[in-house]
């Protein structure tokens, strides 16, 4: 029998066929967009954890924090409890 080209519609395992492509181009999106996700979720909650294993202020930018108040305080931006206070915080 000579082959004979189909016009119109596909045929049942056309739709079949067409049907397996598109289920399996969505699952590999999908698996792909999941692992994506997981690896951005696993980095912030190995920072947060970092964060609180060590500490936040750093000498650097302690001193440069007192500066800022220092400079505060000499502009009269701050009064002198206000100063006490927030020294206390650092």
């Amino acid at each position: 029998m000579p082959f004979v080209p189909r016009f119109g519609r596909p045929g049942l395992i056309g739709l079949a066929a067409r049907t397996a492509v598109v289920t399996g181009t969505a699952t590999a999106v999908s698996g792909g967009l999941m692992a994506h996700q997981h690896k951005k979720a696993q980095t912030q909650y190995e920072a947060a954890q970092q964060q609180i294993a060590e500490p936040t202020a750093r000498p650097s930018d302690l001193v440069t924090e007192l500066q800022q108040l220092s400079e505060l305080k000499s502009q009269g931006l701050l009064s002198d409890s206000e100063f006490e206070a927030a020294k206390t915080n650092y």
